[in-house]
């Protein structure tokens, strides 16, 4: 099964991508983390990306495509993937049909702006491996301390209130017309944020028949 996670920051795609991706055995791409490794890896595409993001400019289209077709070509991607993170636009959703990246389903994760602002601010992220918690939803055993790596968990400037409005102005003006973009072709899925991480999941495999 090839999927689109869709939604706003905050919605909760990231987790539902590695539950899917583990229930699924399909792998979640992540396109921040190819990026990162097409990069350190120096593969054509990765140095390509290297010059935009030295320059401090956005990384084009194009080059994000390029970076996707070749984690897409490894063997593990054979029986499907979750794409997280692409696509943003809708030029990027035109330019991965025209590059032939197919998927089966856009899964979009509906919830309240209000909802998210509230999420995120409770969200803390640790300052070496970059695993995520919620001081509500998803605690870490030891308050402020990451259960993996014993770091020290942060608030993110991303995950602060006036941050995360603006992020959601943007998501409203460029990824969400790509919910109409799915919905035309037949391939949108919409589920409602349920109460809880399991809840989500089992919404999520009800609108897919898994």
């Amino acid at each position: 099964m090839r999927l689109i996670l869709l939604g706003a920051p905050g919605a909760g795609k990231g987790t539902q991508a590695e539950i899917l991706s583990r229930e699924l055995n399909i792998p979640t791409i992540s396109t921040g983390n190819i990026l990162r490794a097409a990069m350190k890896n120096g593969t054509p595409v990765g140095l390509k990306a290297k010059s935009y993001v030295e320059a401090g400019q956005l990384v084009p289209d194009d080059v994000i495509i390029g970076i996707i077709e070749e984690r897409l070509a490894q063997p593990d991607c054979s029986n499907g993937y979750i794409l997280d993170g692409v696509p943003r636009t809708i030029p990027q959703a035109q330019a991965m049909e025209e590059s032939g990246i197919g998927i089966d389903w856009a899964v979009s994760i509906e919830i309240a702006d209000e909802v998210i602002v509230e999420r995120m601010s409770g969200r803390r992220t640790c300052k070496n491996c970059s695993q995520t918690f919620h001081i509500v939803n998803n605690p870490p055993k030891q308050e402020g301390i990451c259960d993996f790596c014993g770091g020290e968990l942060t608030i993110r400037k991303d995950d602060a209130p006036e941050t995360v409005r603006t992020r959601l102005e943007v998501f409203h003006k460029e990824t969400e017309p790509l919910k109409d973009f799915y919905a035309e072709r037949g391939k949108l899925k919409t589920v409602d944020n349920q109460p809880s991480i399991e809840a989500t999941t089992a919404a999520i495999r009800e609108a897919l028949g898994i």
